[in-house]
């Protein structure tokens, strides 16, 4: 039997901490039709309206609000629930950051190891690359058809004990084998961890995402500054065997809840295809209109992600070489950076709350191409540290809500295409950015950075008015109201207060 307070549904939680299930009262902002039983029905007496249980007050509920209803009443959709999804997801955030940074810090012992020249190592990084790209592709239909927590899990498994592999080879050839393998584990918890926050973000109703990217950035910080205090004492092969074991705990301490929980915005017919391993025809392609703003929005990651590889690669050279820095604060300016944007995803929830999506990524953008341009052309090393980290806040927030939006838009598909153009902007800005510093020179190169991020700002702003979900042809409904769809039997919910 359905609880009902009242009559009807106020948009309270009902069924032992289900959804809210917003009815035709002053508390829904929608007034759709609505199917109601006469006041002296019964709750659940279905012999009263053929078996259709109209006793509930449900707007919009299709044939039955049974069918539409009881599925909700099995997502989790609790606080508790909600928030032990939250932890765990941010702790898969942070052990992705923790276990790359850990590899990165083990790259020049593991050159040594391989005897491979400069050149030859770059061949063999490119296996990270190749692999990420070429699974980020596929992860996003893996997710719709086994749902994303799972996807996460064992993704979070092959990134464990792919890290361990490098360090077992003794040739350039072998190194590049293997780093495909973890890059495509790589590049696969990737797209999965964030579909599953896309899920976790709707169900919230808050902008939360730059919370889990700023677990990212806090754990890639902890596990770089942990990867150089041990370097000295401890082989590339039992530093990154250690990292496996790490990894592997902690997927078996958070991994069972999300394997407990489904997403909470997959449809429960969903989780039942997905769990018995039957593929979910009913998932409609995105149409083209989608697909070109799923585009727009990963123009937007690339943008940014080109001024993180940049930053990356070459700003403690600019420092040392253009300001004559000393090596240790040169290497500072690169920290100080990534400092910068872990705290600005830190406030990056309450920054959306306050501004917006639109405007986050404008002001975003306008500061970061303002923060780049001081950092490229500052005389002094401070201004150029100032410059960094003032970029660093800038380009914080706005890499989440673009993948975020195209999430929003089509899924898991939608946050693959997203991922794929902003780790391809990674990949893409320090070998431009070596051309441009040959043909001109290294701060001239470095004046893209703030070029793009203003771009980014200006795309934003065009893609204002787009929507903040799929069309309803890709969610599979009618583009007309419930009240054009729902039987003419079906009284209209009354406008005024109840």
């Amino acid at each position: 039997m359905i609880p009902q307070a009242g009559g009807r549904f106020g948009g309270r939680p009902h069924g032992g901490g289900g959804t809210a299930v917003r009815g035709c009262s002053r508390y829904g902002r929608a007034r759709a039709a609505c199917t109601r039983a006469p006041r002296t029905a019964r709750p659940g007496n279905a012999a009263s309206d053929g078996g259709r249980g109209r006793s509930a007050v449900l707007c919009g509920s299709g044939d039955g609000p049974y069918a539409d209803f009881v599925p909700l009443l099995n997502k989790p959709s609790s606080t508790h629930s909600l928030t032990r999804l939250r932890t765990a997801l941010t702790v898969f955030f942070g052990l992705d950051g923790f276990l790359f940074a850990g590899w990165v810090v083990r790259i020049p012992a593991i050159k040594e190891q391989t005897g491979a020249s400069a050149s030859d190592l770059g061949l063999a990084l490119l296996g990270v690359s190749a692999g990420a790209v070429v699974t980020m592709t596929l992860t996003g239909r893996l997710c719709r058809r086994f749902g994303s927590h799972p996807m996460t899990v064992a993704a979070a498994v092959l990134l464990s004990l792919g890290i361990a592999l490098p360090a077992q080879t003794h040739s350039t050839l072998a190194l590049g084998l293997v780093l495909l393998v973890f890059g495509a584990a790589y590049g696969g918890i990737n797209v999965a961890m964030n579909s599953a926050a896309v899920d976790l973000v709707a169900a919230l109703r808050r902008p939360v995402m730059p919370s889990f990217h700023a677990a990212f950035s806090l754990g890639g910080m902890i596990g770089a500054g942990l990867g150089g205090l041990v370097a000295a004492g401890l082989s590339p092969a039992a530093h990154l065997l250690v990292l496996t074991v790490t990894g592997l705990a902690v997927t078996a301490v958070a991994g069972p809840v999300l394997l407990r929980y489904p997403s909470p915005s997959v449809p429960s017919s969903r989780v039942r295809a997905a769990s018995s391993g039957a593929r979910d025809e009913r998932a409609p392609r995105p149409d083209r209109r989608t697909r070109r703003l799923v585009a727009v929005f990963g123009v937007i990651a690339l943008c940014t992600a080109y001024g993180e590889g940049a930053l990356a690669d070459w700003g403690a050279l600019h420092l040392e070489q253009d300001l004559g820095a000393h090596a240790g604060i040169a290497a500072a300016g690169y920290s100080l950076f990534a400092l910068a944007m872990t705290a600005g995803r830190l406030t990056g929830t309450t920054l959306l709350e306050r501004l917006g999506q639109t405007r986050t990524l404008v002001a975003g953008g306008a500061t970061a191409a303002v923060g780049m341009l001081l950092g490229s052309l500052a005389p002094t090393v401070w201004l150029a540290l100032l410059g960094f980290a003032v970029t660093g806040l800038g380009l914080a927030n706005i890499f989440p809500v673009a993948v975020a939006r195209a999430g929003a838009l089509a899924g898991p598909s939608g946050v693959a295409t997203a991922s794929t153009l902003g780790y391809g902007g990674m990949l893409l800005g320090p070998p431009a950015i070596g051309f441009l510093a040959d043909w001109f020179s290294l701060p001239v190169a470095l004046t893209t950075v703030a070029a793009l991020a203003a771009v980014a700002a200006v795309i934003g702003y065009a893609a204002r008015r787009a929507p903040a979900g799929p069309a309803p042809e890709a969610r599979g409904e009618d583009r007309r109201s419930p009240a054009a769809t729902a039987p003419a039997r079906r009284e209209a919910c009354p406008t005024g207060p109840r």
